[in-house]
């Protein structure tokens, strides 16, 4: 049974939009993908909704295998369950780069949307 998360309410502008105040960040290591999707199950089996990647953390696609599988075996109904941020990295950080780079992490992740996106570098 998964954990009732409390939430808070954040506005996009033009809609409220709930964020679980817990959240799961899942920097890893390209070469233990298997065991991250595995990790962002349990996540999700344990009721965890919000979860926080990047390009840079090389965890984009396993997590978008994790949604993808969760959905499929009924771990959550659909990915609008889910709150997902994602980060564009400093040497991203050019107009004409931000647009490219947000769609990179959408085919990552095989979604339509992230619900945050944000800047990060040092």
């Amino acid at each position: 049974m998964a954990a009732d998360v409390p939430k808070v309410t954040i506005s996009n502008g033009s809609q409220a939009m709930p964020l679980p105040v817990i959240g799961l960040g899942t920097a890893t290591h390209p070469q233990v993908s298997e065991t991250t999707k595995s990790a962002i199950l349990d996540a999700i089996e344990t009721g965890y909704r919000h979860f926080d990647t990047a390009f840079i953390y090389g965890s984009e696609q396993p997590l978008g295998e994790a949604i993808a599988e969760a959905i499929k075996t009924g771990l959550i109904k659909s990915r609008d369950e889910l709150f997902i941020t994602s980060k564009l990295w400093c040497s991203f950080a050019n107009s004409e780069l931000v647009v490219p780079a947000i769609k990179t992490s959408l085919k990552n992740l095989q979604l339509d949307y992230l619900d945050f996106f944000w800047y990060t570098g040092h």
